[in-house]
């Protein structure tokens, strides 16, 4: 039985934490997941998905502020002895005394395809970039951003109305089975991991305020695929009458219009002028009110109504 110690925070690692840990291969000696954060409106502390499973299963769990800095913790990762540590979303930089505690090699899941998307925002940036593919890597992980040899790689399709919510589920899903299949080759010396390409390196930065903020400048593709690609982390947005209006859903249109202004109502919601093409708005949240059909919310405002 291979035994590992588990890294991660979010959701998105969370089947890959109950697939490891059901499985007759795997013995999860323990996790290390982020502090808990204050979340919602009161702030009240809140654990991750992570420790919570963990916490229900009887696992040790670990939760470093920063786990280079925090001697102690790493002294009780080396008496685990573990074969592998896997990380996973994790949130934190590893140290070359954390990365060689395993027998063996520490691990990441990797949301792209290496050497393309490394860093923080893989998912969002495929989507927001139109790509028509990306996928998930396993690697192994050293001291530079994302740059140690790939293990597997298995390729996801995007259609052109994926969500980053859809994504961040496909890869959830597809994740452990790539995890399980490293692990074992790793372990039997059957897999021999091949380093990464020079050609196609490009980082996924993270995104800032200023590029949630729609351009109505840019062609209507453009916009669809900012749209989708922070669906709700955080949400594409225009500002009207001094309100912030999220944006959830749009459609391209292959008609024209003047850049910036509301052309029309339809039944199936509100066209807006764009660089090249229209775009539909069809569901919006405005500011201190709930989702709602981009129409309703037009009729609300008396938008193109004399």
């Amino acid at each position: 039985m291979i035994s590992i110690v588990f890294f991660g925070t979010p959701a998105i690692a969370l089947k890959s934490l109950e697939y490891l840990y059901n499985s007759d291969k795997f013995n999860v000696l323990a996790v290390v997941t982020q502090p808990d954060k204050p979340a919602g409106r009161g702030h009240k502390l809140t654990m991750s998905p992570i420790k919570q499973f963990a916490i229900e299963k009887g696992l040790p769990v670990f939760q470093p502020k920063s786990i280079r800095k925090e001697p102690e913790i790493i002294s009780e990762l080396k008496k685990l002895s573990p074969d592998f540590f896997v990380t996973f979303a994790f949130g934190q930089i590893l140290s070359q005394e954390v990365l060689d505690i395993p027998k063996f090699e520490t691990i990441n899941l990797h949301a792209s395809l290496l050497p393309k998307y490394r860093g923080a925002n893989p998912i969002q940036r495929a989507i927001i970039n139109g790509d028509k593919k990306t996928g998930i890597c396993t690697m192994i992980t050293e001291l530079g951003l994302d740059c140690g040899d790939v293990c597997l790689k298995e390729v996801i399709d995007i259609p052109d109305n994926m969500t980053c919510v859809d994504l961040f589920e496909e890869i959830s899903s597809k994740s452990p089975q790539l995890i399980e299949k490293t692990l074992t080759g790793l372990a039997n010396n059957t897999l021999i991991p091949q380093k990464q390409c020079s050609d196609g390196v490009c980082m996924a930065n993270k995104l800032t305020k200023e590029e949630t903020l729609i351009d109505w400048s840019k062609t209507a593709q453009d916009i669809h695929n900012l749209v989708r690609g922070i669906y709700k982390f955080p949400s594409a947005y225009f500002m009207h009458n001094g309100k912030i209006i999220k944006v959830l859903e749009t459609r391209v249109l292959p008609e024209q219009g003047k850049c910036g202004d509301f052309v029309r109502l339809s039944k199936e919601g509100l066209v807006v002028g764009c660089g090249k093409d229209c775009i539909l708005l069809v569901k919006v949240k405005p500011e201190g009110k709930g989702e709602m059909p981009a129409r309703d919310w037009a009729n609300g405002q008396h938008i193109l109504q004399k």
